[in-house]
């Protein structure tokens, strides 16, 4: 297959990857202050996503995958709501462990990367319209 074919795959990989990443974060973002429904119960747990480089033999080259979409085993925040229906016995209250700011940053970050793959898809999609028209022409 020719380097321009497979740079249209390459992208349309990393743009797929990076869209799932933008579908975990705004999960996370959108449950950052989700709580448990009854007293002691366990919020949201953070969402994250690990990626892959797998041979597309069909290309001859590296794209990237979603390998996982995991939890976050990190510890919960607690916030001390005696009156929170889901306070547990002492008065304390399990958040979620998202931090909004890291989420904000890997939203950003997985944004520029998407836009990325996409001027990099443009840049071929180019390319291949200026070869057609040297050919006709």
């Amino acid at each position: 297959m020719d380097p321009l074919a497979s740079s249209f795959g390459i992208a349309a990989s990393g743009m797929k990857a990076q869209a799932t990443r933008l579908r975990v974060v705004a999960e996370n973002m959108a449950n950052a202050s989700s709580t448990g429904e009854t007293p002691g119960a366990d919020p949201y747990r953070r969402k994250t996503i690990v990626f892959d480089s797998v041979l597309d033999r069909a290309l001859r080259a590296d794209t990237v995958r979603v390998k996982t979409i995991g939890r976050d085993s990190s510890d919960f925040r607690l916030s001390y709501e005696p009156g929170h229906p889901a306070a547990d016995a002492k008065g304390y209250v399990k958040l979620p462990n998202v931090n909004t700011l890291v989420e904000m940053m890997d939203m950003r970050e997985a944004g520029r990367s998407y836009e990325a793959n996409l001027n990099v898809l443009q840049q071929a999609r180019g390319m291949l319209g200026r070869t057609i028209d040297m050919l006709r022409g």
